[in-house]
């Protein structure tokens, strides 16, 4: 057996650092109404408001103060006109479909620099293989350089690979859906 003297005594006094607050450790059914008048009821910040919230940090503004803010100027570009191509913010852009899988920025830039100074040339990689995705983004400053280049290089053969090139950005006209059978699956139709 231990000496008293090696075993440490033990309060079982709780401190008052230990204990809840007298108010929330009631534990009785909180619907009597005898209890019910001593338990403080909890408000927090978005069942106790006064007015109804939603979503994205319940800001305290009013609706004009909200359309005020909404209704500012914002950078758009002109869509006038019919179908077409379209300029991005910086330029006009071309997109090159079936590039040879080892083809290097440098034969894009040899082959559509001639028709213009280019902008920017993403030459997108796989990141599984490290070879070409087969296509390639190319901003041209003037309308005129993208659309000469469009014209001489659609069709035509780069690596021994035809390319096919149009603009990247067009706007077409709109197209509606077909509402007839919008509640249908999508499983093909039945063949007599």
């Amino acid at each position: 057996m231990a000496n008293a003297a090696d075993v440490d005594t033990l309060d079982f006094e709780p401190d008052d650092d230990d204990l809840m607050d007298e108010d929330a450790a009631v534990d009785v059914d909180a619907s009597s109404p005898r209890v019910s008048a001593h338990i403080p009821k909890l408000k927090s910040a978005i069942t106790g408001a006064p007015k109804k919230t939603k979503g994205r940090g319940f800001r305290e503004e009013t609706g004009a103060q909200r359309d005020g803010r909404m209704s500012g100027r914002f950078d758009s570009l002109d869509s006038g006109g019919g179908p077409g191509p379209e300029r991005s913010i910086e330029g006009w852009i071309i997109l090159v479909t079936g590039v040879h899988e080892e083809a290097q920025e440098d034969d894009l830039q040899n082959a559509f620099g001639e028709f213009g100074e280019i902008k920017n040339l993403h030459l997108n990689l796989d990141r599984r293989t490290g070879f070409v995705k087969g296509y390639a983004l190319i901003e041209y400053e003037n309308y005129e350089e993208a659309e000469k280049a469009i014209t001489s290089m659609d069709g035509g053969e780069l690596l021994t690979q035809t390319v096919n090139v149009d603009w990247a950005f067009s706007k077409g006209p709109f197209r509606r859906r077909n509402n007839n059978n919008r509640r249908r699956s999508r499983s093909p139709r039945k063949r007599f």
